[in-house]
């Protein structure tokens, strides 16, 4: 892996400008070289001063987010799908300002529960939008990756297959997946399977266990996936950690991702726990694909 990272929401609810700087240097004292942020608004926060701090500290920056219904950009309401695409053009500028080096998350649909089948329509009008957003992105020097998230997060892209064939039809070259465990865990047949035949088309990992807690002490076959993130070459690509608890979220996140309980109350061993994690991991499946290959 190229940098390993912490979200920020692990530090932070995000509401405030000492909330993000203290989640910069937690973040470097615990030895991340990266954080992730929610989309940081510009009116909201002092982006350049988060920038400077971000450098000073040598970390890198990379913001997500999901779309609000009325920006939905897999609406056929025309007027939603702009409100929408201007929202990601201003994620993007957003994400530059702060000396950032990607966009992530559901850039392509309402992030929340449907009550209705995705339309032909709606995918290309989303396509179309992603791609005008790729586009800026590219004059900003901004990495756009597709958050592929479970079916109660959004109706469009579940599986990194869906997402490959999305990516297509953007008609951009510039457009990457961002998948992540827990998502992985409750859409994919085989998560280790889905990312081999993602490949390069996978720019960003998060890992997540599948109660969004301590990473081991759920279900996931982490084992299968580092061997497979070795096994397409993710050695200079970001990977992240990820997890949400009640005890920091704000209650617009615990609403539309479901916290509902505490899966931790200590976040200072869990970043230690996770950076151990997936570092020693990481080493013990690059050491396997080495002796593999001997054999």
């Amino acid at each position: 892996m190229r940098r390993l990272g912490i979200h920020s929401f692990v530090w932070t609810n995000g509401q405030t400008q000492e909330g993000l700087e203290m989640a910069l240097d937690k973040t470097a004292e615990h030895g991340f070289r990266l954080i992730e942020f929610a989309y940081l608004r510009p009116e909201k926060f002092d982006l350049d001063r988060l920038a400077k701090k971000a450098k000073a500290l040598d970390v890198e920056v990379v913001v997500t987010m999901g779309l609000p219904a009325d920006a939905d950009v897999s609406s056929e309401d025309k007027a939603v799908v702009a409100k929408g695409t201007l929202m990601l053009s201003d994620a993007v500028k957003a994400v530059r300002d702060i000396g950032g080096i990607r966009l992530g998350g559901i850039l392509y649909s309402k992030h929340g529960k449907y009550d209705r089948m995705p339309t032909r329509g709606g995918w290309m009008n989303s396509a179309e939008a992603v791609a005008a957003t790729a586009n800026v992105a590219k004059d900003c020097g901004v990495q756009i990756v597709l958050e592929v998230v479970n079916r109660f997060e959004s109706n469009l892209l579940n599986t990194a297959a869906q997402g490959l064939k999305f990516i297509k039809d953007t008609g951009r070259d510039d457009v990457f997946l961002h998948l992540d465990t827990f998502h992985m865990n409750i859409e994919e047949a085989s998560p280790a399977g889905a990312l081999r035949m993602a490949g390069e088309k996978v720019a960003y990992f998060h890992f997540n266990e599948n109660y969004r807690g301590y990473l081991g002490t759920g279900t996931i076959d982490f084992p299968s996936i580092f061997s497979a993130l070795v096994d397409i070459g993710f050695h200079n690509r970001d990977i992240t950690f990820e997890s949400f608890s009640s005890a920091i979220v704000d209650e617009a996140l615990s609403r539309v991702c479901a916290i509902w309980r505490d899966t931790w109350d200590d976040n200072n061993p869990l970043a230690a726990h996770a950076r151990a994690f997936i570092e020693s991991h990481w080493a013990e499946a690059v050491r396997r694909a080495e002796i593999n290959k001997a054999a």
